[in-house]
């Protein structure tokens, strides 16, 4: 537990807070090894655009933007072709010369420059965590024709109150062996990545979509699965598998269904391989169907509540802290809370604050000054 005040002794009633601000200054305010478990999900690569970039000098009454009729000197040379322009200027305004600064995650011009942010950041979730804590990250994949398509015909194009595509920094993709169409393999980078900076990868489960995103490609099947590493500081850590235990499904009790016998007899005859003695419940498996849950007015990516919650009640004790560097809507906040953990989450966004106001009820607010 931590020592300040706010985590002293039992909690008996669930508390938050919310730092806003981007990950790597506000992680910097919690106190080492103070976390039980980190619940979250990176903003996916080049697949959203959340609107946080800053301008900075130049003529305020500028738009920023490269006319459809000029290239972006930075690809002068390039073999993209005119019809890919860019909408607005990479890192500076050549029109105006003001410099542009972005903080968000998601944007950078290569999966390896992703990778490796996403690293540092994790790296400073190292710390903050606990010796026996957990690391539970879910993250999706990208397409290399995804994020080198630029106009508003991109097969990922997002409406007006999700984020937008095709406004993306260019990437650069030569010499990475990426080809148009290829399926990059984010998470397994990621999950290698992580492995190689010194985190135990203990498991890939799979969260398995009942109601995927429709989508309307002809060359290979829909995609209805993401990943959720989970991943330990320490060979042994924190984990309460009894918590999460499933229904278990036996031979005999399908007989039983299929027979229409009651459970009284197969009670009696015993359902389990283990001494001949009945046993409801079985080992959480590794593959979650959950189908997916869109929140009003939300961040366009929220989690299933369904699908953390084992990740906060195997990984976190009654009382403890969860932590969610990017919090989003809040539903890992939510989560916590209904299940007396205390939560601390990270958000770059100001304005989804007061959707969790919604759903995680009262907590704390600290700005970034």
């Amino acid at each position: 537990m931590r020592g300040d005040a706010f985590f002293d002794g039992v909690v008996k009633i669930a508390q938050s807070k919310i730092l806003i601000g981007d990950v790597f200054s506000r992680i910097e305010t919690i106190s080492d090894k103070s976390i039980n478990c980190c619940v979250t999900s990176p903003p996916y690569y080049g697949l959203r655009d959340y609107g946080t970039a800053k301008w900075i000098g130049g003529n305020e009454s500028c738009d920023h933007k490269i006319p459809a009729s000029e290239h972006d000197p930075k690809r002068a040379g390039g073999d993209m072709g005119s019809s890919h322009t860019i909408r607005f200027n990479r890192d500076k305004c050549y029109k105006c010369g003001a410099i542009r600064e972005d903080k968000q995650i998601g944007i950078e011009e290569t999966p390896n420059d992703y990778i490796q942010k996403l690293t540092k950041v994790f790296q400073e979730v190292w710390r903050v965590l606990r010796d026996d804590g957990t690391l539970w990250v879910n993250i999706g994949d990208s397409y290399c024709h995804n994020v080198l398509t630029h106009n508003t015909k991109s097969p990922v194009q997002g409406c007006k109150k999700r984020g937008t595509t095709h406004d993306f920094p260019y990437r650069d993709f030569s010499g990475t062996g990426m080809k148009t169409k290829d399926i990059i393999g984010i998470p397994w980078m990621l999950a290698f990545a992580l492995r190689g900076a010194g985190w135990y990868l203990r498991q890939d489960i799979i969260w398995a979509k009942p109601n995927p995103m429709p989508e309307s490609v002809t060359d290979r099947c829909t995609k209805a699965h993401e990943y959720i590493f989970l991943l330990s500081k320490s060979r042994k850590y924190y984990f309460d598998y009894e918590i999460i235990k499933e229904p278990a499904v036996s031979p005999l009790r399908a007989r039983e269904k299929l027979n229409g016998e009651s459970s009284v007899d197969t009670k009696m005859r015993g359902n389990s391989s283990c001494c001949g003695v009945e046993t409801d419940k079985r080992n959480k498996r590794s593959v979650w169907s959950v189908a997916t849950r869109p929140y009003k007015g939300a961040h366009f990516a929220t989690f299933p509540p369904a699908l953390i919650e084992p990740c906060i009640l195997a990984g976190c004790p009654e009382g403890g802290v969860v932590l969610d560097i990017f919090a989003g809507s809040g539903t890992t906040g939510k989560v916590a809370n209904d299940n007396n953990r205390n939560f601390i989450g990270i958000e770059i966004n100001p304005n989804y604050v007061d959707i969790m106001k919604q759903r995680i009820g009262s907590f704390e607010v600290i700005n970034d000054n």
